[in-house]
């Protein structure tokens, strides 16, 4: 769950997670469909996939037994990658073996001035060096998550503490960074620059120096480290999407969702019925595809005309920028649906949030209830009838008020 993912997000999800599968037994007979009901919102929806995958694995192929070391977490357990491998192996297993995360990059390039692109293969390779050269051979999950965290807290990204540091005397940015104050001043009185220390090196073909191009900036500070390549564009991508509505049995509002297929991008969750467009698509085409779309689903012709509006929801997955074209439709009567199709279903609002459905689908659902309110509410201009009685909140004897209804003005009778 920490790939990727902050802890502060992370705990609620991992303390469900605990309490409905505490062991791996558990886990293994799990559906695929509750992993994906309980992991919905965290994102990255393949790694609780790949997590039921391994549980399986080791309950079915390993007897029970959790590999120990980091090779073979990595070379039998679907999902588990180096850092993954790593930090189970040192932290539950005492493996003296490294770790590099984010926060372990960060630290490591500060550290050792490295200003080449910290995501290429070869720098990647060395930071992995240093992290098993560093790693304590007694207590090696307690230093792994001591260097994790020092990256998280102190460390961080933007205004570092580096005061509180406490390996800040180990630390070759710090120590350029109190250099070209020392420089600053020295010029600032009109005393000759001292020659750079040769252990700055900045000089040759080393492959772990900043390029020549890109100059130490001194109001960056130790912030100079690490340096990343440009992050690539997100593909743009445009999806229409329909919320179908009836009424059922008991009067509840219900909507169609299908299940995603089981590979690829949110890869077994429900969404409401959506097709991609092409760029460039004008509006009127956009509900004609969407219609003949619908079809299917609904087993009777669709009206382009009868498509409602609703917006546009943008969502940001971490490669794709995604706008959601969305669109309502009512269905009156009962629909059928082609079984030929993905999976379907009927749900209320209560059971939509509790299935597996992506954040981006709640966006979905929020703007159309959205629209909903503001056109069932009076519009700003309406006035009281002569005689009706003011639309205040009723208050039963002995009831404990609001604040608002306790500061609210009486009103004469």
């Amino acid at each position: 769950m920490l790939q990727q993912t902050q802890v502060a997000t992370v705990i609620d999800y991992y303390n469900r997670w605990m309490q409905k599968w505490p062991t791996l037994q558990a886990l293994a007979q799990a559906s695929l469909e509750e992993v994906n009901e309980l992991w919905a919102g965290l994102g990255y929806y393949s790694r609780g996939k790949r997590l039921q995958e391994a549980a399986r694995k080791v309950v079915s192929e390993l007897a029970g037994q959790m590999p120990r070391t980091a090779e073979d977490l990595q070379k039998l357990l679907p999902g588990v990658g180096r850092y993954t491998a790593g930090a189970i192996a040192s932290i539950s297993y005492g493996q003296a073996t490294g770790v590099v995360d984010g926060n372990v990059i960060r630290v490591l390039c500060r550290l050792r001035c490295i200003g080449a692109d910290s995501s290429s293969p070869a720098v990647i390779d060395r930071l992995w060096d240093m992290a098993n050269a560093l790693v304590d051979r007694i207590r090696p999950g307690d230093f792994n998550q001591a260097l994790m965290e020092l990256g998280a807290t102190v460390c961080v990204p933007k205004a570092p503490l580096c005061r509180e540091c406490p390996v800040k005397q180990h630390c070759r940015a710090w120590r350029r960074v109190e250099k070209e104050l020392a420089f600053a001043s020295q010029k600032l009185f009109g005393k000759p620059t001292p020659v750079p220390d040769v252990e700055d090196c900045g000089v040759g073909g080393c492959p772990l120096c900043p390029p020549a191009t890109e100059p130490w900036d001194s109001s960056l500070g130790v912030t100079n480290f690490p340096r990343k390549a440009a992050k690539k564009q997100s593909r743009v991508a445009r999806t229409a999407t329909c919320v179908l509505e009836r009424r059922g049995c008991h009067g509840a509002l219900e909507y169609l969702i299908v299940q995603r297929p089981s590979s690829g991008l949110l890869a077994g969750l429900w969404e409401f019925p959506s097709l991609p467009l092409d760029q460039g698509l004008q509006e009127q085409k956009q509900r004609e595809v969407l219609a003949d779309h619908l079809r299917a689903w609904t087993g009777r012709p669709v009206v382009a005309g009868g498509l409602r509006f609703i917006g546009e929801v943008v969502h940001i997955f971490s490669h794709i920028h995604q706008t959601y074209v969305v669109y309502s439709l009512p269905l009156d009567g009962d629909v059928t649906l082609d079984p030929a199709l993905s999976p379907t279903r009927w749900v209320t609002e209560e059971e939509f949030h509790a299935s597996a459905v992506s954040t981006a689908m709640k966006k979905v659902l929020k703007a159309c209830e959205k629209q909903r309110g503001e056109e069932s509410s009076p519009g700003k201009g309406s006035k009281r009838k002569r005689g009706a009685k003011p639309q205040g909140p009723s208050i039963c004897p002995g009831t404990q008020l609001s604040l608002r209804a306790f500061l609210q003005a009486p009103t004469s009778p």
